[in-house]
This record gives structure tokens, sequence and C-alpha cells, in this order.
């Protein structure tokens, strides 16, 4: 039987639906009026042996009145129409008026620190926000069960991206640009053949790129060795014309000269292109494309030459910078680069080892690439080595019907996220009562994640062409659902965590960083890591277990649990929590230590991991993050270098941003007052919002989340 919602959608019928109805009801009256397990089955039965095809909701609605009536349960059927007249009263509810019109008005503040790289003045990123807000009412009160709707607002847990849970789009991917490159693609119906060059091939990738954002709400991957053979096309074509040019007029190695200067100057131009058409190109996020590029060196690769020489100039250009609207050279926020660290490059002497130079001097002075070790990452994920999708989160292995490993064309379907510290302050102590609450509250959790599976179930290719039937994801025919990609662990669903740290001080009295508390935390860690591999084993989805950062999360769970349950020394007292596994800011801890230490954790959220650590003057460090970098090989998956030198973005300034006399940032170089336009807030959190003074008015700044 179908039922006919209210927006004239049709689902399928579910009695448990029915069943959860009567029994909220039951718990408002009096034990002797309530309906029996029995009668619920027998409404239910009534229901069923109608044999309709289909039913309006308001009718099997009625019904339940009725029945409920006829047993005599009046007090009952009355809390069941007072129930859904409240629920009908929450659904006719606006919510967005205040929020859209603050957000034109520029007044609304939480979006604006919400997402750094989306300008909230202008039109067309208001135009996404406008609809987000529309899309979060109608999730709140349609779409989403009332206690996940209700643990969300109490920071039991957080559902992710609940502004685009109205379509049927998913989170985050990793790009098959081999397959679109190799058998061409469409876009916006015209057909893209196979470049023929590699500048070609960069304009062609860039294109795809900004579809591909405009048709989900995360990041995105493309792993920037399967532009290598486009490169070799170019060298080929130019050699070929060179040799019918001047055979006999130039000698072979004129000829070759000539060759490499050709290759050079369109490897130049076709990186530069990547570079501006990714930093210029708007999708209809209102945002440049959310974008990573995976710089990794194979050593049996084909086209290792040319893939090196294209790693090596998009570090080039990314060291140099890019102009902004002074015509001053300053680091753009996309694309972000991640760079492998293999055998042949981790400055032990490796043929590759000057691009990993190369890369500590960018780290130095634009803060990326972050580093991937290939041996770590290689004892995680049974031998391989892949790029994390554009949110930093990573796919489980999978292998194909040949059983190859395959990880370019999947996709994260959603994510949702647990409050670890609530649990610890609830428990207050008592273990036994941490364990119970916390496998309560993961059964919410995965009840959130399924909505976002559920969401997806029965979507058909055309919804996204550019994902579903040209290759960004799969091929498939029009019409077809996507459903087979949801399965059999192709996708993921991710379990996200919050406060490792500040559980522990909560449960156990210290850090995590305690050998008493360390054993506390990894065995939380490996009950999470069990727990979605439990589900997995349920449901025949690909559950993970994801580390990575959500920095605004971490602000707005310690926010909400203060004014839940007051200032508690250390935990919300503090403003913030700490992300995932990470060790809090304020402890004593020397980068190696700490890199050492989080691996142990990494180890666990193979759904996603990163880790930070941050180095004064880094500019003045070159020696000393080449010495990290090995270390890195060595110890930990994945990590990034920051530093805690300002940055002014209107002329360049490098130094400290200084605090005028009116307590106003000011760059003394140009007198810039704008924030936006200014990184005074630490790269370890990520933060790029609006900061605060702290309560005593003087001259220290505080970020809102993690630094002070």
């Amino acid at each position: 039987m179908k039922v006919i919602k209210r927006d004239g959608r049709a689902v399928e019928y579910n009695k448990d639906k029915i069943k959860i109805a009567i029994e909220k009801a039951n718990q408002d009256v009096r034990k002797s009026e309530r309906a029996t397990e029995e009668e619920i089955e027998g409404i239910i039965k009534y229901i069923e042996e109608l044999n309709k095809k289909r039913m309006l909701v308001e009718d099997i609605q009625d019904i339940i009145e009725e029945q409920l009536m006829d047993m005599k349960h009046f007090e009952l059927a009355k809390k069941y129409v007072v129930y859904r007249y409240t629920r009908a009263l929450v659904r006719k509810q606006n919510t967005t008026d205040e929020s859209i019109l603050g957000l034109i008005r520029n007044e609304n503040k939480e979006l604006a620190e919400e997402n750094s790289n989306k300008n909230t003045m202008l039109a067309s990123t208001q135009r996404d926000y406008i609809a987000g807000e529309v899309s979060r009412d109608l999730t709140n009160r349609l779409l989403l069960p009332e206690k996940i709707v209700q643990a969300h607002q109490d920071g039991i847990l957080h559902f992710h991206d609940a502004d685009y849970f109205v379509q049927p789009i998913f989170n985050c991917c990793l790009i098959n640009i081999s397959d679109m490159l190799d058998n061409g693609t469409v876009m916006n119906g015209k057909l893209i053949e196979s470049p023929k060059s590699f500048h070609v091939a960069c304009i062609v990738m860039t294109q795809i790129i900004a579809t591909v954002a405009s048709n989900q709400y995360g990041g995105q991957s493309v792993d920037m060795k399967h532009l290598g053979k486009y490169l070799r096309k170019s060298y080929e074509k130019y050699r070929k014309e060179m040799q019918e040019k001047y055979k006999g007029r130039l000698t072979k190695e004129a000829i070759e000269e000539l060759v490499e200067d050709r290759v050079r100057a369109e490897l130049k131009s076709g990186v530069q292109t990547i570079q501006y058409q990714i930093n210029t190109l708007m999708t209809t996020n209102g945002q440049a494309p959310f974008v990573t590029l995976f710089l990794n060196l194979e050593k049996d690769d084909p086209y290792i030459k040319e893939n090196a020489m294209i790693i090596e100039e998009i570090l080039t250009q990314r060291l140099e910078g890019i102009k902004n609207e002074k015509g001053v050279y300053v680091t753009p926020a996309f694309p972000k680069l991640v760079y492998v660290l293999d055998e042949h490059n981790c400055l032990k002497g490796g043929k590759y080892d000057y691009l990993t130079k190369l890369a500590v001097k960018c780290s130095a002075k634009r803060m990326y690439p972050d580093y991937i070790s290939a041996k770590k990452m290689r004892e995680n994920y049974e031998g391989n080595v892949f790029s994390p999708m554009g949110c930093r989160s990573f796919l489980s292995p999978w292998k194909d019907e040949n059983g190859n490993y395959k990880f370019e064309g999947r996709f994260n379907q959603g994510v949702v996220s647990i409050n670890l510290p609530q649990i610890g302050i609830i428990a207050d102590g008592d273990e036994e009562k941490f364990w119970k609450l916390l496998d309560e509250r993961l059964e919410i959790c995965k009840e959130a994640l399924m909505c976002r599976h559920y969401a997806l179930l029965g979507t058909k290719s055309d919804i996204s062409p550019i994902h579903w039937q040209y290759g960004a994801i799969a091929r498939l025919p029009k019409g077809e659902k996507i459903d087979k990609l949801l399965y059999g662990g192709y996708s993921t669903l991710s379990l996200g965590y919050i406060g490792i740290y500040e559980m522990t001080k909560l449960v156990k009295g210290v850090s995590h960083t305690d050998p008493v508390g360390k054993e506390f935390a990894l065995k939380v860690m490996k009950y999470l890591k069990d727990k979605v591999a439990e589900w997995k084993q349920e449901t025949n989805i690909g559950f993970a277990l994801y580390g990575t950062p959500a920095e605004s999360l971490c602000y707005k769970f310690a926010r909400i649990d203060k004014e839940k349950f007051g200032s508690i020394e250390d935990v919300t007292d503090k403003g913030y929590y700490t992300n995932s596994y990470h060790v809090d800011v304020r402890e004593e801890i020397d980068a190696f230590e700490k890199l050492s230490f989080e691996s142990e954790f990494q180890k666990l959220s193979t759904g996603g991991a990163i880790s930070y650590i941050e180095i004064p003057n880094m500019k003045k460090n070159l020696e000393a993050l080449e010495t990290i970098v090995k270390f890195i090989y060595d110890n930990i998956q994945y990590a990034e270098m920051n530093t805690k030198s300002d940055y002014c973005h209107v002329c360049g300034f490098d130094g400290e941003i200084i605090i005028n006399d009116k307590n106003e940032w000011e760059c003394p170089q140009c007198g810039n007052k704008d924030h936006a336009k200014m990184n005074v807030v630490r790269r370890t959190c990520g933060y790029l919002g609006e900061n605060f003074w702290n309560a005593g008015k003087t001259k220290e700044i505080k970020a809102r989340v993690l630094h002070l």
C-alpha cells in the first residue's frame, strides 16, 4: 500500500509509524486508559485488511481515532487528536522569516560565520543560503523524525548539512576523472570528447569540477596523476610538429630543446588555468568549488616523469600565490593540496626529494600542502594509497567484480556527529552509566544516518547527469535508480565524533594523554569503530568512523552544553570542545610527541582523520619542517602544519596584525580593518569568522574555536 503524504508524495506504508504515534499518546494517559499491544495491533490489522492500494495519511489518522473511540479509550483518543493537531501546527509554523531577512540585511552572524568560503554579501551566495534555510525548515518540520530533530537541537548529535537534505544529493566524492577524460563526458547536453593536449585536459577538468560542485554539497578530490598522459600527448604532438618543420635544418638536440620549451610553456599555462578557473568559477552553491588536488607519484606509473613535472608546477604556482584585487600575491583558499610522501620523496635520498623540499617551502609560506604518508596509509587500508575526499573523509577499501580495488568514482552519503562530552557530563563519573548512554545515543545516530540513506534511495540518475550518467561517479542509463551504489560499501555513511579529550576528563578525571585516560579513550574509539562495523554487517551499507575537522561544531556543542549544564572547568568553560581525538591545544606537548600519540587514534578512525601541529615562524624554520615531514612519513598517516603568523589579504603583509587604540584589528602596512580579509585566526582550528574580545576587554583576542 502507498500512503499519500500531505505534500502529495507517495511513500511505502509503514505500520511502525502508527504504533509509535499511538504509543506516544499512550504515555500521556493513565495506565488504565492505555491501549494494549494487542489493541494497537488490532488497529493496524484493521487498516491493512482494507486492502487499499493508496490511502491518504489523514484517512489513516481518522481510522485510528475511530478505532480508539470504539475501544472506549476516550481519553487516549483525545490525546491522539491533540498530538495530531500539535504536529499539524508544527508543520504550518514558519521558522525561516527572521533568518532569511537577517541574511539579506547581513545581520545573520551564524550564517556569515558558518562557512569562510562563502561571502554572504553576494546575491548568489544569499540565494543559496535562502534555499538552505527553507530546506532546513522543511527538514525539521516534515522530513526528519521528531526525536532526531530534538536530539540535534539538544546537542546530542549534529545532523550535518540539513540545509541540503530536502534534495536527493550527497556529501563528497572522489571524481573518476580518468574515466571522464579518457572516455569523454557530457555537460549541459554537450559531448566533451577526450582531450588531445594537456591544456585542453586542464580546461575540461575544471569545468567538470565546477559542474560536480553545483550538484552536491560537499567537497571533491581529483587525482592529478591522470593528467600525466595528456602532458605526454602534448609532448608527442610538439615533437612531431618540430621534426616535420626542422628535420635536416636543426640538430636533434636543438629540436628536443624547442619541444621541451613548448611543453614547459603549456604545462605552466595548464596549471595556471586550473588555479585561476577554480578560484574564479562560482558554483550554484554560491562559492568557488571546494576541491582538493591529490599529488601522488606512484613508483610504477608509466607517466611518472610527466606527473613529477605537473606536481612541481602546481607547487611552484601555489608558492607564488594568486593576485588579489590590489595586485598583491595572496594564498588562495582553493584548490586544497594533499601531497603524498613515499620511499622516493621522503627526504631520505630519494629521486624526487626535490619535490618534497619544494612542498615544504610551500607549506612554510602558503600553509599547503597537507601530507599523507604512503607507508602508514598502506598499513591502514589494505596496501592502498588514495586521496581523501574534499571533506577529508576516507573511503573504506572496496573491490569490483574482478577483485580490483576501486576508490575513484565513489562517494559519501552523509554525516552525523555525536557529542561525546555531553555523555560524560550526564554520566557524572559513572562508567556504567556512560556506556549505557553511549549505546542509546549511538542508536539515535544510526537512525539519523539511515535518514540520509533513505533520502538518496530511489533517486534516479537524471537528478545529476554529470555524477550518475557521465562518469563522475557512474555511467548509469537515463532513468535508472542509483540504489546499487548505496549498498555493499561502495559509498559510505560517516559517524563523526567530537571531544575525546573532554569526555576522558569527565569520566576519568585526566586527559587522554595520561596513561589511564589514554586506555579509556582508545577503548571508546575501538567501541565506536566496532559499532559502525556492526551497522555495516546489519545493513550492507558502508558505515565509517569519521574524525576529521568540524570546527564550528566544536563551538556549537560546547555552547549548548554550557547553557544546559553550566560552566564546567576544562570542559564547557573554554567555549569549545577539541576536535575528534586531538590533543587539547593548551597541553604542553611537542610536535613529534603529538603526532606519535594521535597516530594511534588515526588507525581507529579509518573513515577520516587528520592531525595538526603548529610551528612558529615557519618561513625561518625550513630545516625543522623537513625534519617533521620525515617524521610524518614514518609515524602518522595524515598531518598538516600551521603557524601563528598573521596575514593581510589586501596588501600581502605577513607579520603581526596590530590592535589599534580603538581596540580594532588593523594591518600595520595598509591600515585594512576588514576581518574577512585578514588571517588573524590560526589555521590550527581553521575558523575564519568573527572573533570576540575576552572578558577583560584586553588586547588579547580570543578565537571562537580552539585557539587563543
